[in-house]
């Protein structure tokens, strides 16, 4: 689990917040965690996993098909006598 630090809050908004805790029967840590979890999810997206990206921009196919050029040198062979 990640862990985030909340700085530069007023005394006031910490109080309000501690005060809806104790009304809820939660500290003040477990009453913030489950507000920030249902703020992230207010809007009904869940969160947006990596593959499903990848489908969206490149199809069910999983890739995109590149035309790549035919490889050659411009070495000349080495000649051991």
């Amino acid at each position: 689990m990640a862990n985030i630090n909340v700085r530069g809050i007023s005394d006031r908004t910490k109080e309000a917040l501690r005060v809806r805790a104790a009304m809820a029967g939660m500290s003040l840590e477990a009453f913030a965690r489950r507000e920030l979890q249902k703020a992230s999810m207010a809007n009904g997206d869940e969160p947006t996993a990596f593959l499903d990206l990848a489908k969206k921009y490149f199809g069910v196919k999983g890739g995109v098909d590149l035309d790549t050029p035919q490889r050659s040198t411009h070495r000349k062979p080495i000649d051991f006598p």
